[in-house]
């Protein structure tokens, strides 16, 4: 197979345009409807048309110019979709809608595969499933295996997950090689050693010393499922060998060659190391590579999750794909499903920018069904698929993803910790710190410690916090890079951290970047040459000089030595100009290298950066380290003088995170009550892109019990510290801070976890069934609010939302919550007497003259039943 001329080598963390558009000034985009590729064609009905004249109450809904709109409260003459901040919340298009035709669903059976590998999802269920909502009183399910299910994670109704394959009784994952937390490398695909380049091939794998092993990548294909151009003589990953390459021999038994070969062959040595395909990419996120290496931009992921059908197929087809190549999960790299425009590969901008509304709604659909459909296949192979993404930790992404409501259906995430700074624009800093210290120029240019009380967001403790709020520690591994990022002719800064590197011709800027890409951004001028081995290519070929470079190479560097490798890769081979100087910042804990005579500054993990981050992951109790990528690592050649691919610093990692404390298996940091009731929690509604600042979703409560939740009852719950600490209420509820574990700037890390909130259901109660929702304002991102604690009357109560452990499932109690003025409970229909003092906002149910009603929207003196249009319901007789 041919090497791709375009990008690929690399995740990418950080916007491809200056990221700080966190700053509330930064503008209004209009939000888009999108057109599907062309194909069948399917219809979702446009509701009435909206009418200027027209009144409009609460979750009234109106379609104009081909979208559905639903109203957010009480609305007239305001035209949906000119104000997004106005009263209408965009459903998504209607109409005639076309997608491209899906294939089947039904996973055929695997032509070649081992006899011992199950060749079908089993239809039956176990024949004692959990129920879907458990009675009251009993356990939350009666999987046998539930008592080894991590905290918070999402469990498939009807399903005896066998957790305990993978996990202890402690929800902590069962780990090889005397580790206490997860040490995991990304293995790629294209260093096979093609033109006389160094290769890194499965058997120089540090198996002994990791838990996981990524295999990147496989993308998505034409049938939209996934794939790694298996057909494909000569393929690497199916087909490629290597004659006379000790430890690279293919295992006979296995009707496959490549690298798929070599992994399962390695994987039988060492039964305890997981192994995971990872789909996607910086370059297959929106396309793949066809056999002649030219890339086939046909959508990927931004069309995959445009229908169920579609993610169906997909889901499948990795089941398939892991069970026939024995791989232990799924690592998905989409890149990225956030609604902030010109993020991720500019080559893809055509097909993602006019999806952005739709495409963290739709990633969720695809990470439920695949977190499904892994556990069934879980279930009939006996033995525990992990799902896992690279997600971004960049606060200007996070910010688009509204709050990251796919976590629970993950065992872990790999925050992709690193290109936090890089040529894309002119300010020099850090690839990867793992702190803050209130001074990158790139934040303070965009107001950012003005705006947010001193918290700068381009840090891995700054993404952990935010992960943090919505998971425990040790499903949080912390991302490194080894490699770097750099640019050149840097001026200023202290041995050029924090200087400023801006490309002379701006009209040359790589595509994405620079004034062409929008906004007052400046390319900055990327290190190329001999500072850039590692370095893409545009589709002619030409160099894409962005200081990427294999830590042993920079280290070769910084001995003065150019290396024998690097005429494979294209790069110059005379003598270096100027010596490069090794440097390390105590508070961000930066690494760099940089040559005063040509100005340049690369940055990445070498060992003083490396060992921090492996002290942080121990000592905070992360779930451990992800590898960007292990062909970066180095040894010391003393026969040649040069230093080469090696194990030096997964060696380093692996002292620290066998010699640690398991890592942290716990959602909250307080003791949280064992009995839960099912009071279900959406945010939902977030504003798009720029738009989404402050954050002001809609928060639902939703009731699925029996009783009444009281008015006056408590709800109690966490947020994360990667917010300063403002969290609003805005419907009346009430909303009081009860602690907050930081506070001030996060120079040097932040110290703590949680901001604790509490906020009080208003008059009506929460009615059996019924959903009843307020708006919450902060400003900074953070991922959904957690550790919910109830509390109504004595009782404090869990809630299922959180997928608590070792909690037995209650009815509320009747009590009255503490009271708000409303009157006692009445006799009817389980609500409380209306009050003409009281607030009610949509969805409260009240008691009134022998009947109970609900609110339509927001209301307060209005008389339930005084007349047609007002915002009370139809009466129900009391006892009906």
């Amino acid at each position: 197979m041919q090497t791709p001329t375009l990008p690929r080598w690399r995740h990418r963390s950080a916007a491809i345009v200056t990221g700080f558009a966190l700053v509330a000034s930064i503008g209004i985009t209009t939000q888009v409807a999108y057109a599907s590729p062309s194909g069948t064609t399917t219809t979702k009905a446009c509701a009435t048309p909206w009418a200027p004249a027209s009144s409009y109450s609460s979750n009234a809904v109106v379609s104009h110019q081909s979208v559905n709109y639903s109203a957010k409260w009480w609305t007239q003459n305001n035209v949906p979709g000119s104000d997004p901040w106005g009263p209408w919340t965009s459903q998504g298009t209607c109409g005639t809608v076309t997608d491209p035709t899906p294939t089947p669903t039904p996973t055929p059976t695997p032509t070649a595969v081992p006899t011992t590998t199950p060749t079908a999802v089993p239809t039956a269920t176990p024949t004692t499933p959990p129920p879907t909502t458990p009675a009251a009183g009993t356990p939350w399910t009666s999987n046998p295996d539930e008592k080894c299910r991590p905290d918070g994670l999402y469990q498939t109704p009807g399903v005896n997950v066998p957790y305990c394959s993978v996990y202890d009784e402690a929800g902590r994952e069962l780990l090889p090689n005397g580790l206490e937390q997860r040490v995991i490398g990304y293995f790629t695909s294209w260093r096979t050693g093609e033109n006389g380049a160094p290769r890194y091939l499965a058997s120089d794998i540090p198996w002994k010393k990791l838990s996981h092993i990524n295999y990147a990548f496989a993308h998505i294909d034409k049938n939209n499922k996934v794939s790694v151009g298996a057909e494909t003589p000569g393929n690497a990953a199916t087909d490629l060998t290597w004659p006379g390459v000790a430890g690279a021999e293919m295992d006979p038994t296995l009707p496959y060659k490549g690298h798929l070969n070599q992994l399962k062959k390695f994987k039988k040595e060492n039964p305890g190391v997981k192994t995971l395909v990872s789909v996607g990419g910086w370059a297959e996120t929106g396309g793949y590579f066809a056999a002649d290496g030219t890339r086939v931009g046909d959508g990927g992921f931004y069309t995959l999750t445009e229908s169920q059908a579609k993610i169906d197929t997909f889901s499948d087809s990795a089941v398939e794909f892991i069970r026939k190549y024995g791989f232990s999960g799924v690592d998905i790299d989409y890149e990225y499903a956030t609604s902030n425009s010109k993020a991720g590969n500019p080559d893809d901008f055509a097909i993602s920018e006019p999806r952005r509304a739709v495409l963290f709604e739709n990633y969720m659909k695809l990470m439920k069904t695949l977190r499904e459909k892994l556990d069934k296949a879980s279930v009939a192979d006996g033995t525990y698929y992990q799902l896992t993404v690279a997600a971004p930790a960049s606060g200007w992404l996070l910010r688009g993803m509204e709050a990251h409501q796919v976590v629970k259906y993950l065992d872990f995430v790999n925050m992709m910790s690193y290109d936090l700074h890089g040529a894309w624009n002119n300010f020099v800093g850090g690839n990867a710190a793992l702190f803050d210290d209130g001074k990158d120029p790139e934040l303070a240019a965009g107001g950012v410690y003005n705006a947010y009380k001193g918290i700068g967001y381009l840090n891995s403790d700054w993404a952990y916090h935010y992960f943090r709020g919505a998971m425990p520690a040790g499903r949080i591994n912390l991302g490194v890079p080894f490699y770097t990022r750099g640019w050149t002719n840097v001026q200023g800064g202290t041995n050029g951290l924090y200087g400023s590197s801006v490309l002379a011709d701006q009209n040359k800027c790589a595509p994405g970047t620079g004034p062409k890409a929008g906004g007052n951004s400046k390319c900055g001028d990327g290190a190329g040459g001999i500072d850039n081995l590692w370095h893409d290519s545009d589709p002619m070929g030409g160099e894409l000089a962005a200081g990427a470079n294999p830590i042993w190479h920079v280290l070769n560097l910084q001995k003065g030595v150019v290396g024998d490798y690097a005429a494979s890769y294209g790069s110059p081979t005379g003598a270096l100009k100027g010596t490069y100087t090794r440097h390390f910042d105590n508070v961000t804990k930066n690494e760099w290298w940089w040559n005063d005579t040509t100005k340049t500054f690369l940055s990445g993990d070498a060992d003083q950066a490396i060992q921090a981050k492996a002290d942080y992951v121990a000592d905070k109790g992360l779930g451990g380290v992800m590898i960007w990528e292990l062909a970066g690592d180095y040894e010391y050649n003393a026969s040649k003088g040069q230093y080469e691919m090696g194990s030096t610093l997964v060696n380093r990692i692996h002292s620290t995170l066998s010699a640690s404390k398991p890592y942290g298996a716990t959602k909250a940091n307080v003791k949280m009550p064992t009995k839960a009731i099912d009071l279900g929690v959406e945010l939902k509604n977030f504003a798009l892109g720029d738009n989404n600042y402050p954050i002001n979703p809609e928060a639902h409560f939703t009731n699925n019990s029996k009783t009444t939740i009281p008015a006056g009852a408590t709800i109690t719950f966490d947020s994360a510290t990667s917010d300063t600490g403002e969290m609003k209420e805005q419907s009346g509820w009430s909303i009081t801070k009860d602690s907050s574990d930081h506070t001030g700037s996060n120079v040097g890390g932040l110290k703590g976890d949680f901001h604790t909130y509490t906020i009080k259901v208003p008059a009506g109660g929460i009615a059996p069934g019924a959903t009843v929702s307020t708006k919450l304002a902060w400003t900074l991102p953070t991922s959904m609010i957690s550790n919910f604690r109830v509390s109504i009357g004595s009782e404090q109560y869990a809630l299922l939302t959180d997928y608590p452990r070792g909690v037995s499932v209650v009815e509320p109690s009747a009590g009255t919550g503490g009271g708000n003025g409303a009157g006692p409970v009445e006799s009817c229909n389980g609500a409380v007497t209306w009050s003409a003092a009281a607030v009610y906002t949509g969805g409260a149910v009240v008691a009134h003259a022998g009947s109970s009603y609900k609110a339509k929207w927001w209301t307060q003196g209005e008389v339930p039943g005084s007349g047609a249009a007002n915002a009370w319901g139809s009466p129900i007789l009391c006892g009906k």
